[in-house]
């Protein structure tokens, strides 16, 4: 392995992201939104370290001022989540990941700075 041995591994990461993104939504959507006190939960983007052992999950949730309530519920469901996401990747991965969630607030902010330009 020469200088670029780091190349493959930042290649093999997006797709990891990209395949638990996937797998993770279509997980939380059937669900239904029932399961979440009523609101929409969308992964909007996983982000996996390294050594692919943790995932960071950003969920966009609709309405927005239930964030706090889908969250802790995402929290405590996590190991469910993550039961159900090994059952998806064990053919691809070695270990399923830890699973962090984070409330990805970017359309709030987008929202925000529309609300602004109006005024």
């Amino acid at each position: 392995m020469g200088k670029n041995s780091d190349r493959p591994a930042g290649t093999r990461q997006l797709k990891v992201a990209r395949e638990l993104q996937r797998d993770l939504a279509e997980i939380i959507r059937s669900k239904g939104m029932a399961a979440f006190g009523g609101c929409m939960v969308t992964v909007s983007e996983v982000r996996i370290s390294p050594d692919l052992s943790v995932a960071k999950v950003f969920v966009s949730i609709f309405p927005s001022d239930k964030a706090a309530g889908v969250m802790q519920i995402l929290e405590e469901e996590k190991r469910t989540l993550r039961g159900e996401l090994g059952h998806k990747v064990a053919s691809q991965l070695r270990i399923v990941p830890e699973l962090d969630f984070y409330l990805d607030t970017t359309l709030d902010y987008a929202e925000h700075i529309e609300e602004l330009l109006k005024k």
